[in-house]
């Protein structure tokens, strides 16, 4: 990993829904921090900053309260339900020596041979979970398709991963498949394969008018 990113946080005296809008309303994402046998502390960081620094990579942070900092990483993010902005993140102390667990996302690089066959590549998951030391956190796992054909895939097993990084996910979960571009139907072989109307035997019958009661 790169330069580890400095984030200044603070205490969040008060929870609870509407303590928690007054804090986005500042521009802030509240977090909660645990780990290492500690009580879980409630915090806000800087939306914009935080946002930064994972469009950077960064999932390995220096976290200060005051005058003190410590190590961490991000453990899981709450998306509003556009999926678009966070809204809260769970954080947990590390020690830079200890093995974690983590989320990284998947990047796709190379063309795939497929593409040359008529065929499109279909993206399954976007992340993989692996464990590794916390200063061995990779920003991506690198996916290479170029040598996958139409009715190919690649799953989990087949990446190679960076020196002491262990995948977690299974093994057999798929992540890239590589299939044919089904072809535009025509309107006229679309109204053939449309059932056709069911045949009508025999005049059509007027309804039988009701009578009227007998006086």
């Amino acid at each position: 990993m790169g330069k580890t990113l400095l984030l200044k946080a603070e205490v969040r005296e008060h929870t609870g829904s509407r303590a928690v809008r007054k804090v986005r309303e500042k521009g802030r994402i509240p977090a909660i921090v645990y780990g290492h046998k500690q009580e879980p502390v409630a915090i806000s960081l800087d939306a914009h900053d935080f946002a930064e620094g994972l469009h950077h990579g960064h999932r390995l942070m220096d976290i200060q309260v005051g005058r003190k900092k410590e190590k961490m990483i991000i453990k899981e993010l709450q998306y509003d339900y556009l999926g678009k902005d966070i809204i809260h993140a769970d954080l947990m102390r590390v020690d830079m020596t200890e093995s974690v667990r983590v989320t990284v996302p998947i990047e796709l690089k190379g063309t795939a041979a497929g593409t040359h066959e008529g065929g499109i590549i279909e993206e399954h998951v976007d992340h993989l979970e692996i464990e590794c030391r916390a200063t061995d956190i990779p920003e991506t796992v690198v996916v290479w398709v170029k040598d996958v054909h139409v009715g190919g895939a690649l799953h989990a097993g087949d990446i190679e991963l960076p020196d002491g990084v262990k995948l977690l996910s299974s093994p057999e979960m798929v992540l890239v498949t590589c299939h044919l571009v089904a072809a535009a139907k025509t309107t006229e072989q679309l109204e053939e394969e449309a059932p056709a109307a069911p045949e009508i035997i025999g005049e059509p019958q007027e309804p039988e008018a009701e009578q009227a009661p007998e006086a």
